[in-house]
């Protein structure tokens, strides 16, 4: 079952300038671009997977470790807070 984008809020708060819930991002796979909340996000033991709601392509992946949150963002282009 997939959350929304919503979720990565507490997570990305403390590695990101930027809001999360608003920030925009554009999709490397479709050039869709939306709001980040609006992202299919999958919870894993290891952390969260983001696919963009209009192709399911993986935006991010975004994994709490006691060291930090490390994010690899390949799959946008851009993003816009």
């Amino acid at each position: 079952m997939a959350l929304d984008g919503n979720v990565l809020a507490g997570p990305l708060a403390g590695t990101w300038a930027v809001d999360v819930t608003v920030a925009t991002g554009r999709c490397a796979g479709c050039g869709d671009v939306a709001v980040l909340a609006r992202a299919a996000v999958f919870d894993h033991p290891m952390g969260w997977v983001v696919r963009c709601r209009a192709c399911a392509d993986v935006l991010m992946v975004v994994v709490e470790r006691p060291d930090g949150v490390l994010v690899a963002a390949r799959g946008l282009t851009w993003v816009r807070g």
